[in-house]
Order: C-alpha cells, then sequence, then structure tokens
C-alpha cells in the first residue's frame, strides 16, 4: 500500500491541470509550497482568488479586463482606425508587450463564438482596417475567409499579419507550410 497525502495530492493535482505543467513540475511547486515558502503560498493563493473574483472580460472587444472596458479600449489615445482580430485574450497580452501595435482588438475565439452584430458595430465606429492575428492553420485561414465576408459591405482594408520562419530558428526546423509561407511572403531587401 503505498502511502498518500490527500491534500498534498490534491495540490499536485491542481496544479497539474494547468497549462505546461506536467507532474514533476506540479510535485516540485507543491513542494516549495507547502514545505519551504508557506507566506509565497498564501500570497499565491490570495492573488489567484483576487483574480478570479475581479477578472472579467471586456465588454468592447472581449479582452480581459478589471472594469467594463480594458485599458486599451478606454485609451483614446489609440488608434481606433486599426481592429487587430485575436484568438484569445492572452493573445492581445503578447501583442501588446511587443510595443509596436497603437490600434483596438476583438477577440473572435471561434466561428461558431463570434458575435457578428459586435463586431459590425465595432466597425462602423470608424474602423479602417482589420489586422488577423491568428495562430497560421487551415481553420484559421477559413475562419479569417469568414469574417471577411460578414464584413464585405464596408470600405475597409483586410491584412494579417507575417508568416513565415521565426528568427533565430534553423531552416530545417521549420515546419513545411512556415518555410512555403515564407517564401511567397518573401520581402525586398
Amino acid at each position: 500500500m503505498k502511502a498518500k497525502i490527500e491534500s498534498f495530492e490534491n495540490l499536485v493535482a491542481a496544479l497539474e491541470a494547468l497549462p505546461s505543467i506536467g507532474k514533476k513540475s506540479a510535485q516540485r511547486m507543491a513542494y516549495h509550497m507547502v514545505m519551504e515558502d508557506h507566506f509565497g503560498a498564501m500570497k499565491i493563493a490570495h492573488a489567484i482568488e483576487k483574480a478570479v473574483q475581479r477578472v472579467q472580460r471586456c465588454d468592447r472587444c472581449g479582452a480581459m479586463s478589471e472594469d467594463e472596458l480594458c485599458p486599451v479600449c478606454s485609451d483614446m489615445a489609440r488608434d481606433h482606425t486599426k481592429l487587430c482580430i485575436v484568438e484569445n485574450a492572452k493573445d492581445v497580452f503578447q501583442i501588446e508587450s511587443a510595443g509596436e501595435y497603437d490600434g483596438t482588438y476583438f477577440v473572435v475565439e471561434s466561428v461558431d463564438s463570434l458575435d457578428s452584430s459586435r463586431l459590425r458595430e465595432r466597425i462602423e465606429e470608424g474602423v479602417e482596417e482589420v489586422i488577423f492575428a491568428f495562430t497560421p492553420g487551415i481553420a484559421t485561414d477559413a475562419m479569417i475567409l469568414y469574417i471577411e465576408e460578414k464584413l464585405k459591405n464596408y470600405d475597409l482594408v483586410f491584412t494579417k499579419i507575417a508568416q513565415g520562419v521565426p528568427t533565430g530558428v534553423s531552416l530545417e526546423n521549420i515546419d513545411m507550410l512556415s518555410l512555403s509561407r515564407a517564401l511567397q511572403d518573401r520581402i525586398k531587401v
């Protein structure tokens, strides 16, 4: 019979349920929290509780927010003529961390979840360019075509983020679709 400490095993299982956390990482984190850093563990627990209670979807774009509108939507200095459509709220953080985009966002997690009327309302607020920032793939290409069809009656420029070979990755480690797109979308130097 194996000795088990139920509360520890429950913590390990809860941590292991998080994306990209395996059994060994979950065990190391759980051990650290319960045996080495009680204060840190309680700080994490309170931060999780507070975030779960306060973080919601922005009413306008669907990104994460603590208020009705996220910081991007409530920022009048942003370029509201550019609308970047992303797959999920965490993509907004990725793009924002790059510091290169000054427009606004709209989250579309799937074709089924697309609120066409809300998207059209956003377009009618003066959007001139729709930028698709999706993970490259056949399904997302289909979603782009679907959204373009829904917005065909508006005078819009449709663009998508560049695809191809990531910086610092050798060609032997690139999938064929990315390499093909990189060759098709090459730029003059």
